[in-house]
């Protein structure tokens, strides 16, 4: 079994320099020259740059590494009181990883006050005819407005922590509804998933499975089948209902038989696997993670337990030993060939920053226990 403090020093040798490249900026992902295009609070991956900051504070202590962790947090805060770049489901990628980590953190008081504020701009997303969080666009919009995505799933602990806090069950209530339209809608027959699912606006009818990102609407995009895994097993945490647990199960299985000889994943496992073909190794530390928290909650005599925890302990190795730059001083993330929209011509063999993030979150869980901030510690 690897050694994985090593790896987690190499990527603090990256964030250090990043924060000085940086600044008061977020990385996204980048062009095909190693560098990451930066964004100030205009997209849904602000948060994954915060959360390596808190995780590497977390780990080392680096009171440099601390204040640009707060300054993120600090950025959260007047994003949120201008409403700025809100109008959309991922309100839990952003403020789990900034708000809520500063507050599983340190305990923090106004920064679990802010991930309460933002856990009610994501309810403003519920749409109680079709009963579900609309990902995309104004409500009622003619494209988007009974749309659900598989993403959905990672933003859902954000209103699991609020019933938490709160006490107020209209968060987890909606909340669990959505996961189990999810489940029953976006994960198909042969435990595949489909990337997104139309209702009917009005009457919350099931129309079609469709995709955004994938090869094709019948494809199975392997980012969303990652997200599913991670999204259902925290779902089962949450609620104890053994159905989550048992479809991030079947996920898990179906990703792992798909995988190619070197165990990091193709960006879709339906497109043509050849010479040249883009990866996304960020789906690929996404299912770590998933599998991770599916193996938190799998019965220590469950016959599967041994295959997943072997796949975890390959795809990690692969991730390291052939797509991790290692504390290169030259690259800015951590991880290679990541995908960001292979079908839509962006950042299709890049560093994306929530690759590098699940990827620095797999390697604490394994290392230490220490989990991402999904949940209370």
């Amino acid at each position: 079994m690897m050694d994985w403090k090593p790896v987690i020093e190499q990527t603090l040798i990256t964030t250090r320099l990043n924060i000085k490249r940086f600044g008061e900026a977020f990385p996204i992902v980048s062009f095909g020259d190693g560098k990451y295009h930066l964004t100030d609070q205009k997209d849904w991956t602000e948060g994954f740059w915060s959360g390596i900051l808190w995780l590497s504070y977390e780990y080392s202590k680096d009171p440099d590494i601390h204040a640009a962790a707060v300054q993120t947090v600090d950025s959260f805060r007047r994003r949120m009181e201008a409403q700025q770049a809100l109008e959309h489901h991922d309100i839990g990628f952003l403020y789990s990883l900034s708000a809520k980590a500063r507050w599983i953190a340190e305990q923090d008081e106004a920064s679990r006050q802010l991930a309460l504020q933002a856990a009610e701009v994501l309810m403003k997303r519920w749409r109680p005819a079709s009963r579900i969080f609309q990902a995309w666009g104004p409500e009622g919009d003619p494209d988007n407005g009974g749309r659900i995505i598989i993403d959905c799933l990672m933003n859902l602990p954000l209103l699991y922590f609020a019933a938490e806090q709160t006490g107020d069950r209209r968060y987890a209530d909606c909340a669990t509804i959505h996961a189990e339209k999810s489940r029953r809608f976006l994960v198909r027959g042969d435990d595949s998933s489909y990337h997104t699912f139309y209702f009917d606006q009005e009457n919350g009818n099931a129309i079609r499975g469709g995709t955004a990102q994938g090869y094709q609407d019948g494809s199975t995009w392997t980012r969303g089948q990652a997200w599913g895994v991670y999204g259902f097993a925290l779902a089962y945490r949450y609620t104890r209902e053994e159905r989550f647990l048992e479809t991030s199960r079947r996920l898990a299985l179906h990703f792992l038989e798909h995988l190619p000889a070197d165990h990091v994943a193709y960006w879709d496992f339906d497109a043509p696997q050849e010479e040249g073909s883009p990866r996304d190794s960020s789906a690929s530390a996404i299912f770590v993670c998933g599998v991770l928290e599916l193996l938190e909650h799998l019965p220590e005599s469950h016959p599967d337990r041994a295959l997943l925890d072997e796949a975890v302990q390959q795809s990690m190795d692969s991730l390291v030993k052939n797509y991790f730059t290692a504390g290169d001083l030259t690259e800015e993330g951590f991880l290679r060939h990541g995908s960001y929209s292979v079908r839509g011509n962006s950042a299709p063999d890049d560093f994306v920053i929530w690759g590098d993030y699940f990827f620095l979150e797999a390697l604490l869980r394994l290392e230490r226990g220490v989990p991402g901030y999904w949940y209370g510690r």
